[in-house]
């Protein structure tokens, strides 16, 4: 019978490891999330057109479009969303419903929190790391990575996500710039402790965005190497929140505006949030 208390023991004990890894992840997480809104919230203001009266006429378009004249400038954004999630190909797609909150505060990172299947978890990054971290019905580890290339990917992530839903992180500054591209279209570059990435904007008449494209980090390609390669999403269905036009549906993916396009990411925003610092 030894053996058998034996084995209960052991199984107990890993019970417990793996219940303390995961409330380990998840305070993380709440951390992480505290952390962005105090960095991203402590700069405030007041939209005006003449915030942007020096950058190419596309970006002015966007930004008047986007913003309404006197909103307060919120640079940091949780957005509630619901849609469809791909970890497969463009060949066997085989999408499933998925739940997300995220928490975008650029360029300083962002927190995507995730229901999808039976796994929940989250993907973020903080200044100077970044994790992915999911769990098969919440007590199971499935997915971990973090790294210099993971921080990279992130990075282009974030910032891609926070033009067309934090548009006033990407208002020029310290980080930002903006640079002439088209007609319609005008490329926001972001520097910020070591990493760059630029993201092109495609804008209509109005200077509603019609799409973002960037070259992203990323080793989802069939060498399974990091390098840059065209990411891209298509925007659409505006609503008001708070003073700002955003898009509620956004579709996205890999290789865009290739053959290989495969669009991975599609989403419905259902909810818009500006998180204050607890100091306020």
């Amino acid at each position: 019978m030894n053996w058998i208390w034996s084995l209960l023991i052991i199984a107990l004990t890993a019970i417990g490891v793996l219940v303390t890894w995961r409330l380990l992840d998840a305070r993380a997480e709440r951390l992480a999330r505290a952390q962005l809104i105090e960095l991203g919230g402590q700069e405030r203001g007041i939209y005006s057109a003449a915030f942007v009266a020096d950058l190419p006429e596309p970006a002015q378009r966007f930004f008047n479009y986007t913003i309404e004249p006197g909103t307060p400038l919120h640079r940091v954004v949780e957005v509630d969303m619901e849609g469809e999630l791909s970890l497969g190909s463009k060949d066997n797609p085989d999408y499933a419903p998925m739940l997300a909150r995220q928490l975008i505060a650029p360029p300083h990172g962002f927190v995507w929190s995730l229901s999808w299947n039976s796994v929940r978890g989250s993907d973020g990054a903080l200044p100077g790391r970044s994790w992915t971290r999911f769990w098969l019905f919440s007590f199971v580890p499935v997915a971990r990575a973090s790294g210099p290339n993971h921080h990279r990917s992130s990075f282009g992530r974030l910032i891609a996500d926070g033009l067309f839903w934090a548009p006033a992180s990407m208002l020029p500054g310290e980080h930002v710039t903006w640079a002439s591209h088209g007609e319609d279209s005008a490329t926001v570059i972001v520097n910020y402790l070591g990493l760059q990435q630029a993201v092109d904007l495609f804008v209509d008449a109005d200077g509603k965005p019609q799409r973002i494209v960037f070259q992203r980090w990323s080793n989802e390609n069939s060498e399974r190497e990091h390098r840059l390669q065209p990411f891209g999403g298509d925007l659409s269905d505006f609503n008001d929140f708070g003073g700002y036009r955003l898009p509620t549906t956004v579709i996205a993916g890999n290789h865009y505006g290739t053959e290989d396009y495969f669009p991975f990411f599609k989403a419905r925003v259902t909810n818009v949030q500006y998180p204050e610092p607890s100091d306020r």
